[in-house]
């Protein structure tokens, strides 16, 4: 009895931990502000709607004062970014980017908190090759200027944002290497990113994987959900998303190069909640499976398998949608608010101390709990053997999930069948990840019920 106690106590310490995290700003957790639209909010209402959540970091796609100064004293730092077309002339001149950041830096540091000038977007892969050749010199000119004018901006790093593009290789994730006809310019920013301390930043999209693939096993594997997981020839690593997969792939690529000091962020990730025809997976409860179980990813602290115990830092695309972006309809749906500020759906980005924005009616569906919502989640009496074996599997590989009772000689080893294995397997991930009503989905396998499971010594965290 005693050691169940123990084993009772660290799952409540693991919820409590789960909710504390949810309740505040989280360092690693960012969004892309992108103005491709003629229908966004006041940067006054923008930076309400921001400190209700526990996003802690902002991408503009360049410079916007106004967006800027709202942001000044709030703790949320900013990447601010260098037009492509500005590149030659910030490569070809120090004195240029000298004015480039006297005009867009200077004023609004210390006040606004600006962690990282992104030099360009996506240059590597645009085939101008003189542009290309132009991006190391422009970034040095750029950090000689910070460096120069001293506090305030000394330091800010410098860096570039590449798509997934930039490696000939991502599959299995230790095959990671990067194109070789971008390797001459690649290799000296590299370079510069290791001397400098900077990230190398990086798009991974499960959704093109999927639209790729669009296999149901696909999907699962993107959305963070059970499946049989991928397992890594060259590693022997067991991949169970594709979040993880793509990140480990840039990390192996940077290996391979020499480099794999150089810290990695996710520039951009998200999911569109509209599509075409065409586009193979484009709805909003996709949406909210993908970006709800990212986030619960990275407060897990789980890492990734080449990096792990630490969250990648990650800014999810996009804040709001952009009603003027060409393109096929998913190009301006992927926004986690609409502009009259209500939730395109819920990610869990609300924090408990702020203002929560109300769901539309126009999002995702906000799902209900099965089987008339409450406390514990269990296995749903239409569940297959098939579906909640590999639920058990699942559940069981999850960072903060102990399958400890369900093993031979534990307390909820008894009666000894694959449904009420699953069930006690299932709520500890649902209870780990933050009891939210998709933390029991598992393909509709589980239901979430209000009356409590436990049964003699056998003790299933939760309650009302």
């Amino acid at each position: 009895m005693e050691a169940e106690s123990r084993k009772l106590l660290l799952a409540l310490a693991v919820s409590l931990c789960c909710f504390v995290a949810a309740s505040r700003a989280q360092s690693y957790i960012g969004v892309n502000y992108g103005e491709v639209a003629d229908n966004l909010p006041a940067p006054e209402e923008t930076v309400k709607l921001l400190k209700s959540t526990t996003i802690s970091k902002v991408r503009l796609y360049g410079v916007d004062p106004g967006m800027m100064r709202a942001l000044a004293g709030t703790g949320i730092s900013l990447v601010v970014g260098v037009a492509n077309g500005d590149i030659p002339s910030l490569a070809a001149d120090p004195a240029a980017a000298s004015r480039w950041l006297a005009a867009n830096v200077l004023p609004f540091v210390p006040a606004s908190t600006i962690s990282v000038v992104a030099v360009g977007n996506e240059v590597l892969e645009s085939g101008d090759a003189s542009l290309a050749a132009a991006l190391l010199p422009a970034m040095q000119n750029l950090r000689a200027a910070a460096a120069a004018a001293g506090d305030g901006a000394a330091g800010i790093k410098f860096s570039t944002v590449n798509t997934m593009a930039v490696l000939a290789q991502s599959d299995p994730p230790s095959t990671g290497a990067f194109h070789p006809d971008i390797s001459p310019q690649l290799t000296q920013i590299l370079g510069f990113l290791s001397k400098t301390t900077a990230p190398f930043m990086i798009n991974p999209y499960p959704y093109f994987a999927y639209q790729s693939d669009p296999r149901p096993e696909t999907l699962a594997f993107c959305l963070f959900q059970p499946n049989a997981g991928r397992v890594d020839a060259g590693s022997k690593i067991k991949y169970t998303n594709m979040f993880d997969a793509q990140v480990d792939a840039v990390k192996s690529a940077l290996g391979r190069a020499g480099y794999g000091d150089v810290e990695i962020v996710v520039a951009e990730t998200g999911w569109p909640t509209r599509g075409d025809a065409g586009e193979a997976g484009a709805t909003a409860d996709n949406a909210r499976a993908y970006v709800s179980n990212l986030v619960s990813h990275l407060r897990s602290g789980a890492g990734t398998p080449l990096m792990p115990g630490k969250p990648v830092d990650t800014y999810l695309f996009a804040l709001y949608d952009e009603d003027l972006k060409p393109g096929p309809t998913s190009e301006r749906s992927f926004g986690l608010y609409h502009t009259d500020l209500t939730m395109a759906y819920d990610a869990g980005l609300t924090s408990s101390s702020g203002g929560a924005a109300s769901p539309s009616n126009g999002g995702a569906s906000q799902q209900q709990p099965r089987g008339g919502g409450g406390g514990w989640c269990v296995a749903s009496a239409g569940a297959t053997e098939a579906d909640l074996q590999a639920d058990l599997d699942y559940a069981c590989a999850q960072v903060g999930v102990d399958c400890g009772a369900i093993q031979a000689g534990g307390a909820c080893f008894e009666p000894n069948t694959v449904r009420a294995h699953a069930a006690y397997a299932m709520n500890q991930l649902y209870q780990a990840a933050g009891r939210h009503p998709w933390n029991c989905d598992f393909r509709s396998s589980a239901t979430l019920t209000s009356d409590n499971p436990s049964y003699g010594s056998c003790v299933y965290t939760g309650g009302q």
